[in-house]
């Protein structure tokens, strides 16, 4: 992932027949919609370049400067674009202040996805020569299949003993495929069951409709069976010390959707809320902890955990005096144990249930969880969470409110 040079980026800076090159005078209008269309087209790499494709944002379309100042906001404006939710699996890109042709731009570099397709606003983008399309069916599944010949995360290899009945076709089609895709693409009906499976990486391809560890784990009927560590072991502990009496005890499984369903309910069902009637004019209610700090904590372990090699759960402790989150697996990619929870430091071990998250509607946008429940929890009154990392498991802490 090495940066581009200046000669090479003024190279397809003027190829005005490139398919790896998107310009666009200002970051206004309708810029925001294609450039974000262009971003999704270079993570599908559908010509299979397997290099990175550039959206220049401060050019004009014969390749020369539209003389645009770039601003701080506008980098973080483009930054936005890997974490806003819109495109998913999130794409692997940078964004620089570059100097081209003389003046400045604003070069957002997208490089190829390991686990194609990549969708913008519920539509899979490619390249058509120096054009933007949706993907037809059979370049649906072109990308399909190249996804099986790349070192693909763990979240979308295949489960070989797991039949393809394991998968909920009623669940499948009538609450996650509305959520992925738009209606039009939907209505077009060119795909078959398995392609719209293997279109949303729920198996390996059309051809070869192995269930994946995503696709057990979205839509399977018995998760648990073909990957152990796919649950939340739950303690209500009266007391603040190991051995203390346990008065709630469940281990929460099932689906993805049905796991954090689950989990909301037993939440809430522990959080009580105070009412103060008398210190002022208009009641009060407090409560020990938000309930939004602990779902987008809970969540982040649901979405960040290794489900590779262990069959650990998930472990959510409640004391009197503290809430303790165990996630399974250290820090990932480019989150190590000194950056761990600084804002804008994110990295995904499993794309694609972080991306099926989002699209059953658990996750807003990428990248806030941390940042969500800190602010939460100053707001309540609570101590900031704290992070214990180690190599392999992170330990996250809440105390209640003093």
């Amino acid at each position: 992932m090495n940066p581009l040079t200046d000669q090479e980026l003024e190279v397809l800076l003027s190829d005005l027949e490139s398919d790896r090159a998107e310009r666009k005078e200002t970051w206004a209008g309708s810029a925001p919609q294609k450039g974000r269309q262009a971003v999704c087209a270079f993570a599908n790499d559908l010509p299979n370049h397997q290099l990175p494709g550039v959206l220049f944002v401060g050019a004009k379309d014969d390749g020369s400067p539209s003389n645009l100042t770039v601003t701080d906001q506008l980098e973080l404006t483009l930054a936005d674009m890997k974490t806003d939710g819109q495109t998913v699996p999130p794409p692997v890109m940078t964004v620089q202040k570059r100097t081209l042709k003389g003046k400045e731009m604003a070069v957002v570099t997208v490089w190829p996805s390991n686990a194609p397709p990549v969708r913008y606003d519920g539509r899979i983008w490619i390249r058509v020569g120096p054009r933007r399309a949706v993907a037809t069916a059979q370049e649906e599944s072109i990308l399909n299949e190249r996804r099986r010949h790349r070192d693909i995360p763990f979240d979308v290899h295949p489960l070989p003993s797991c039949p393809l009945s394991e998968l909920g076709r009623a669940i499948f089609e009538g609450e996650y495929l509305p959520n992925a895709f738009a209606p039009d693409v939907l209505d077009a009906n060119e795909r078959s069951f398995e392609q719209r499976l293997a279109a949303c990486r729920m198996i390996t391809s059309a051809n070869d409709p192995t269930p994946t560890v995503l696709g057990v784990m979205t839509i399977g009927n018995s998760p648990r069976s073909w990957i152990p560590c796919a649950y939340i072991q739950f303690l209500r502990i009266r007391g603040t010390e190991w051995g203390d009496p346990i008065v709630d005890e469940e281990e929460i499984d099932g689906t993805l959707a049905l796991i954090l369903r689950r989990l909301d309910d037993k939440l809430k069902a522990h959080l009580t809320t105070g009412v103060d009637f008398t210190s002022g004019a208009i009641e009060k209610r407090t409560s020990p902890y938000p309930i939004v700090a602990l779902q987008q904590l809970a969540r982040n372990a649901v979405m960040h955990r290794t489900y590779e090699g262990t069959n650990a759960p998930i472990r959510l402790y409640w004391f009197n005096n503290r809430i303790e989150i165990h996630s399974p697996g250290g820090p990932y990619g480019v989150v190590t144990a000194q950056n761990f929870g600084q804002p804008g430091i994110t990295d995904y071990r499993n794309p694609h249930i972080a991306e099926a998250m989002k699209v059953l509607g658990y996750v807003q946008r990428f990248g806030m969880g941390i940042v969500t429940a800190q602010r939460a929890l100053k707001e309540n009154g609570n101590p900031p969470a704290e992070f214990t990392v180690e190599s392999n498991v992170i330990l996250i802490t809440l105390k209640q409110v003093p």
